[in-house]
């Protein structure tokens, strides 16, 4: 069982829908999570770059077919921190109105 717990650095919206979509995939190149979520590249890569310092994400170049490709996938502390948030985004939706506010 997941214990809730809010994270603040997951919580904005384009970080959330990001880390959604890596935690419903293996491995996802740039240009996938590009058409996914409407970022530009450089916003794409600022959060992609602020997941990773904090360990949440790994990211790896590589060479295809002679063109440069990124790609991230969603590190186990990476998980733990999504699962519980969205534990913690549940209990508040479940809560009964007045409870714990």
């Amino acid at each position: 069982m997941t214990t809730p717990r809010f994270d603040e650095l997951i919580h904005p919206s384009t970080r959330l829908s990001l880390v959604a979509i890596l935690a419903a995939a293996d491995w996802a190149d740039f240009s996938y999570r590009k058409d996914a979520l409407p970022l530009s590249d450089s916003a794409l890569s600022k959060q992609l770059s602020i997941l990773e310092q904090t360990g949440y994400v790994t990211t790896e170049r590589r060479l295809d077919a002679g063109r440069r490709k990124l790609r991230a996938i969603l590190t186990d502390a990476g998980r733990d921190a999504f699962d519980g948030h969205v534990a913690a985004l549940r209990s508040i939706i479940a809560a009964e109105p007045g409870e714990g506010m």
